[in-house]
């Protein structure tokens, strides 16, 4: 689409510039009156949503003009003023909105329906095809949908003509907003299949959807009302005029005149005598069942005093009165014999059968769209069910099914992330995966030594994992199909070491941890065998966990081709980072230390003994010297000392010339246990490539 309309910009301002002569200097910016528009450009998409609820905004306004005639208990009708002024300014702004669109689709090219270009319509650009094309297509009913007639008839034509009256402006206001409200609705249409067929939806949401299609059926709901009222008024005046015309061949005096029927002579003298002695009021009185005149459906707008009421009473009474019968397709309406009176309850019910059935499906449409996952879960939730119940798995196996099938829902909403990603292309795949794992990928300090197109490669082959708590991600033992980098929760890291009596080691794994580096020592070897490591450790959730996984066969893939990978650097970074190689160095340097400790313990102890052996020799040299006597009370002190570190020494003697290692413990009678060997992690291969 978009190097489309680079095309098309160019062709535009070629065509343009030909216009003009070589002097013309092309570095001018074209004006925009003179600009080309295409049909599927953001500014035209951005105009025909806004242009549409500017048609939505004029179609309410039209029927405002039915309130515009007002009759009282006086027997006349009047014109309300203040409401015209306002619906007036109101209607001119929307008809600047039509008056523009005309103006763009001179300007907007078109495709051709008959040639084609590489497969598609050719887009024409010229001004003068866009304007024939146009003029014989669609001129004609945006023009009378913009033409500003009730403005005209109420301000100009009918002042203008002599011996008007508010009945006149009734008539002729009614007769021209219905005609225009016609034209104004066939744009409607055409506007949002261009709508549609540019941004593929009109209501973002579903809730917008369904509001959208309530307001057409709230539309024509005000619509109804507003004509029933003009309606009435009509039908009331009509009364009027005819028991008027009754009173005008009787004698009495004055006789009735058709212009006392119009609020502009309240003040004249004749009228009032007039309006005394007449009897139009009871006769045309809708109380009364006795009177010879029907009004029908009708007689509600002045048994409830609709007509003589303010306006917004007015407006919404009959709003309420056109939504009701629209919705209960007129089932309750009273009519009498008068033709149109039947004919506009006909249309009230077949409108209202159509309008109705048209609401339910489109809401229910859009409604349905929201809890559409929802359902589908629980479509899925009772097949399992099924499927569980029919292989008599269980209880305990069942409960787990259903944490994990419940934590699916809560963390995806039902959504296949990875078939989403896969139908988009790759730039833009490998831009959204960079956008959701990259940081992540960065907080594991292994990889935060690799530069940035290492990294894409592997966010790219990263998919979403997802694990309640008590699963067991992998045994040791079992071979490792995958490197986890997690995102929540925490998992418990744990080996024995192959089995081994008397060792366990266990580490607590968080957010920014990773594990299965045995996959990544698998996949540095530069011959590495088909089958997979196994693992040195046993994985298990301590509570719900949502990570990242990379596959054996995509690291196999990233570490053969990237020799980055290969790095001197990254060595130190895997021994310092990797769990197992931590569980072995403290192992290792544990093992070191008790070898220092017993060395130091033998050298205090052979340190005592020579001591011993200096203080036998002294004493015997003082009792060959005569000092017997009286040193046989220090020669029995001495040699009760120094008897406990002679049996200490002796036994320390005979442990060393046999090359026996005891084991140190806590627990008593253990002296003949071994302390087991922990063997040294595998190392990878980081000779194959060598990197400054």
């Amino acid at each position: 689409m978009n190097r489309e309309l680079q095309q098309f910009a160019v062709s535009s301002s070629s065509h343009f510039y030909s216009r003009f002569p070589k002097s013309f200097s092309l570095r001018k910016k074209v004006p925009w009156w003179y600009q080309i528009l295409h049909p599927r450009s953001p500014f035209v998409a951005k105009w025909n949503v806004t242009f549409l609820y500017a048609c939505l905004f004029a179609l309410f306004l039209d029927p405002l003009y039915f309130y515009i005639p007002i009759t009282g208990d006086k027997a006349c009708m009047e014109t309300d003023l203040v409401l015209g002024l306002l619906v007036t300014f109101s209607r001119t702004v929307a008809d600047l909105f039509f008056l523009f669109h005309i103006i763009l689709k001179f300007r907007t090219a078109f495709n051709s329906p008959t040639s084609f270009v590489y497969g598609r319509k050719e887009l024409i650009t010229d001004p003068g095809q866009i304007a024939r094309r146009y003029i014989k297509h669609d001129f004609i009913i945006d023009l009378l949908a913009t033409l500003p007639l009730p403005q005209i008839v109420i301000w100009v034509v009918i002042p203008a003509t002599k011996n008007s009256n508010a009945a006149h402006v009734n008539h002729t206001l009614s007769l021209i907003v219905l005609i225009q409200f016609i034209p104004r609705c066939f744009q409607i249409f055409p506007l949002q299949r261009r709508i549609l067929k540019t941004s593929g939806l009109i209501a973002k949401t579903a809730l917008a959807g369904a509001l959208y299609n309530l307001g057409f059926y709230m539309l024509a709901s005000h619509v109804l009302g507003a004509t029933w009222y003009v309606s009435s008024i009509q039908r009331q005046y009509e009364c009027w005029r005819i028991m008027c015309k009754k009173e005008m061949n009787r004698t009495h005096s004055p006789s009735c005149d058709p212009s006392f029927l119009d609020c502009s002579t309240l003040v004249n003298n004749e009228r009032q005598v007039w309006f005394r002695r007449t009897r139009v009021l009871t006769a045309c009185d809708a109380f009364q069942d006795k009177n010879h005149f029907q009004f029908g459906m009708f007689a509600d707008a002045f048994t409830d005093h609709v007509s003589s009421s303010r306006f917004f009473q007015k407006y919404f009474y009959c709003l309420w009165w056109g939504l009701k019968n629209l919705s209960s397709y007129g089932q309750n309406l009273k009519t009498s014999t008068y033709s149109g009176e039947t004919l506009f309850s006909s249309f009230i019910c077949i409108a209202g059968l159509i309008l109705f059935a048209h609401l339910i499906g489109n809401m229910q449409n859009y409604l349905q769209s929201t809890t559409a996952r929802l359902e589908e879960w629980r479509l899925k939730q009772k097949d399992t069910e099924e499927w569980m119940n029919h292989r008599q798995l269980p209880p305990e196996l069942q409960e787990r099914v259903r944490r994990f099938v419940q934590y699916k829902w809560l963390a995806t909403r039902g959504v296949d992330e990875e078939a989403i990603l896969k139908s988009l292309p790759v730039d833009l795949r490998r831009q959204i995966q960079r956008h959701l794992c990259l940081d992540i990928v960065r907080r594991v300090p292994f990889f935060g030594q690799m530069d940035d197109q290492l990294l894409d490669a592997i966010c790219e082959r990263l998919v979403s994992s997802l694990n309640t708590k008590g699963s067991y991600i992998v045994r040791e033992g079992d071979p490792v199909k995958e490197m986890l980098f997690i995102i929540r929760g925490s998992i418990d890291s744990s080996t024995t070491d192959g089995g081994r009596s008397g060792f366990f080691n266990s580490i607590t794994l968080k957010p920014g941890d990773f594990c299965g580096e045995e996959l990544l020592t698998w996949a540095l070897m530069p011959a590495s065998s088909l089958n997979l490591p196994s693992s040195t450790r046993t994985v298990k959730t301590l509570s719900e966990v949502e990570a990242f996984a990379l596959r054996a066969e995509d690291l196999k893939f990233v570490s053969s081709q990237f020799k980055r990978l290969h790095s001197k650097k990254l060595q130190h970074a895997f021994r310092y980072y990797s769990h197992q190689w931590r569980a072995w160095g403290a192992s290792f340097i544990q093992a070191a230390w008790r070898r220092h400790r017993k060395r130091q313990l033998a050298m205090e102890l052979l340190e005592k003994e020579n001591l011993y052996y200096e203080n036998v020799m002294e004493l015997e040299d003082y009792e060959e010297s005569g000092g017997g006597e009286s040193s046989m009370g220090l020669e029995e002190d001495n040699a009760s000392h120094g008897f406990g570190a002679t049996f200490l020494a002796s036994k320390f003697a005979a442990n060393t010339k046999k090359g026996a290692v005891k084991k140190v413990t806590m627990i008593p009678d253990s002296s003949s246990l071994k302390m087991p060997k922990m063997f040294k992690p595998t190392m990878p291969d980081f000779s194959t490539f060598h990197e400054d």
